[in-house]
């Protein structure tokens, strides 16, 4: 009766420390990344509430609902809020972000750099050059990024950048984490609004400059979602991250082949903007077809977007062609057609790959 289940132990300092070496190796960064007591949301709101203050303006890049979001979070905060926002079917520009970059003069730029939501992925790498050489604090929220697609935090300059475990990494959604910069901790110290002692504060949960571990585990840290997450983590290290992103990769492949074959349209316009994480189907138009809830991997639009597309969520364990082949066949069964070519389609991909 004495002894304590070893689930509900609290988390040591070497898991802590394992957990924080996984997600450097994960974001490719020397750097220590934050962990999250919480979903990923969490993570970007404190992003916002920790650079926003009267006096600073943000170059705020809108391709999906979680920009509009963060921009709002970024004016709570007193920031002038600049925005490139383009319709939701289709991703940012390098050309029409450069011109905003020019013609506005922030001192920072953010943006979500694959979207779940839209099916949509921005021109990361690009963008963030331009940001470089206008010297631009930079944000990503890569929370339905990281694992379809590389997020090469030190060698592409990235100051701020929020992952989520429960999309790519098919990991728990209740610890999440941030990835700051040296350059992202300064300009969050110079920012006297920035939050302490709340649970929007990144800079009560930094590491000593002159410190390789926590004097201790930060409390507030779910011990079990921390534990499944190094176990996720490390699932992903065995299979390669360069493995598992091409993975996701060939999984968008597979479902645009399908779905064209079902004779469905992709919600996205521009084909070098597909996400590797999830694909979106445009709804046809005229049709009465729509869907209340989730069907295995096939899942309303949401929002504004729920009669007007589906969504195909083939990532963690679904980006296998088994999962892409059963979201096919539910796909052909809305649309009332024989699923044999778009399972053709789809497999041609995947041998080929081989």
């Amino acid at each position: 009766m004495n002894q304590v289940h070893k689930g509900y132990s609290p988390l040591t300092i070497s898991e802590f420390d394992t957990l924080t070496g996984l997600l450097s190796n994960l974001l490719s960064t020397q750097e220590s990344p934050v962990i999250i007591p919480g979903e990923a949301i969490l993570g970007i709101e404190a992003i916002a509430a920790g650079i926003s203050a009267p006096g600073r303006k943000v170059l705020n890049v809108v391709t999906g609902p979680y920009g509009d979001i963060f921009g709002k979070w970024l004016e709570r905060g007193g920031a002038e809020v600049i925005e490139v926002k383009v319709p939701f079917d289709e991703v940012a520009t390098v050309d029409a972000v450069a011109a905003a970059i020019e013609r506005h003069k922030p001192c920072a730029i953010s943006f979500v750099q694959g979207e779940a939501v839209t099916g949509g992925s921005n021109p990361t790498k690009e963008i963030l050059e331009i940001a470089r050489q206008a010297n631009l604090i930079t944000v990503i929220d890569s929370v339905s990024a990281v694992g379809a697609e590389p997020v090469l935090m030190d060698e592409w300059s990235i100051d701020f950048v929020a992952i989520g475990a429960q999309k790519g990494l098919a990991g728990p959604n209740g610890v999440s984490a941030v990835g700051v910069s040296q350059r992202g901790w300064a300009f969050l110290e110079s920012n006297e609004r920035a939050p302490r002692n709340s649970i929007l504060s990144l800079l009560d949960l930094k590491r000593l400059d002159n410190s390789t571990a926590p004097v201790r585990v930060p409390a507030n840290i779910p011990t079990l979602e921390a534990r499944d997450l190094i176990v996720s983590l490390e699932l992903i290290e065995q299979e390669g991250l360069e493995a598992v992103n091409y993975r996701h990769q060939l999984a968008s492949s597979a479902m645009i082949a399908g779905v064209q074959a079902l004779g469905l349209e992709p919600w996205q316009r521009n084909s070098n903007g597909y996400s590797s994480l999830t694909t979106t189907v445009r709804v046809p138009e005229g049709s009465n077809l729509h869907i209340d809830k989730p069907i295995g991997i096939v899942a309303p639009g949401d929002g504004e977007l729920h009669d007007k597309l589906w969504r195909i969520n083939h990532f963690g364990a679904n980006a296998s062609q088994q999962g892409v082949e059963q979201a096919l066949v539910t796909l052909a069964g809305f649309v009332q057609k024989d699923p044999s070519k778009a399972i053709a389609a789809q497999k041609g991909i995947w041998e080929n790959a081989k």
